[in-house]
């Protein structure tokens, strides 16, 4: 597997990474724990090194899932949590990045990992209620203790990434992005990674799943399946966006792989410091997924998808407005 580093701070991961939340959480599909950490071991085995986690996942659970399978190798990879939420009653119940509440959730995080230190800690959204720069200090002081190496910030809008960074250089940036979510392009955040040296990890890559072509109007979420809120996902906007999936698949098919594969080598040809996270719970995909990071798109191929995809509106929101509202503060 190549490797990438993101930010100044050279924090040396894998080209492809795992997002993890899926496996028990957010989906009408979990494995169980023991499936869970067969399945980031055999990750670990192809190379890849850095892993996506956060309390919230669950709650606790998807954290307690991850240490048990990366503890064996925990030299050999790097591991990504989050704070910034509330949890009561087994739920999320708003946001709290206060810098004490911080503190708290990394010691927890740290005990549900088995870890002494989290390679890479992220504010999971932007909180309103708290000055950033107080978010970067309570995460500089934990750095300063030993028990976190990296600061990350996901969704957040880029001027307060500039006032983050300014207090505690920040690493990398999490926010979605593919071929279907394209806003880092415009709002700042691919320019302010640029000239502050910040990686972005790319998370959704695959579009939560519809860019893999496995989905269509006729598709059924099962219950639980947080797509089903997704004004994406409802089986009208499935249809109109299908163009998007037609045009993957010509390529794919030009080039001899999937769908999937040319959504994440697209990603990766982006910015060399770009390293998408795609998810699964199935090993053939997994390695379907880590196969991408051998797809060579050339510079012909990669301007007939940006004069195409130009052609091409999608339909939807990525998010209901209330989760919108979160984003890009």
């Amino acid at each position: 597997m190549k490797t990438r580093t993101l930010g100044t701070g050279g924090l040396e991961v894998s080209a492809l990474g795992f997002g993890c939340m899926g496996l028990d959480f957010g989906y009408a599909t979990k494995v169980t724990k023991a499936e869970g950490v067969t399945l980031i071991r055999q990750a670990v085995d192809r190379g890849v090194t850095l892993f996506d986690t956060a309390e919230v996942y669950g709650p606790f659970t998807n954290e307690e899932m991850v240490g048990e399978a990366l503890r064996p190798v925990r030299d050999k990879v790097v591991i990504a949590t989050k704070f910034g939420f509330d949890i009561a009653d087994g739920k999320q119940a708003g946001m709290n990045s206060r810098p004490e509440h911080i503190v708290k959730v990394a010691d927890a995080s740290l005990k549900r990992l088995g870890i002494e230190v989290i390679d890479l800690f992220y504010q999971h959204r932007v909180d309103p209620n708290v000055p950033i720069e107080d978010v970067a200090g309570a995460v500089k002081d934990l750095i300063a203790a030993g028990k976190v190496r990296h600061f990350g910030l996901s969704e957040p809008g880029a001027a307060t990434v500039r006032k983050a960074h300014a207090v505690q250089p920040v690493t990398a940036l999490q926010n979605e992005y593919s071929l279907w979510t394209r806003g880092v392009e415009t709002n700042g955040i691919l320019d302010a990674c640029e000239e502050l040296g910040i990686g972005l990890v790319a998370y959704s890559p695959l579009g939560k799943g519809f860019l893999t072509g496995a989905m269509g109007k006729d598709t059924k979420l099962g219950e639980g399946d947080f797509r089903a809120m997704l004004p994406r996902f409802t089986p009208e906007a499935m249809e109109r966006n299908q163009a998007l999936i037609d045009l993957l698949k010509r390529i794919a098919d030009d080039k001899g792989a999937t769908t999937a594969q040319i959504a994440l080598a697209w990603l990766l040809s982006r910015k060399p410091w770009i390293v998408p996270i795609p998810g699964t719970t199935k090993l053939h995909r997994l390695e379907e997924n880590l196969a991408a990071a051998e797809v060579v798109l050339s510079e012909t191929d990669l301007d007939g998808i940006e004069r195409a995809a130009a052609e091409i509106r999608v339909e939807g929101e990525r998010y209901p407005e209330h989760l919108m509202a979160t984003v890009g503060r």
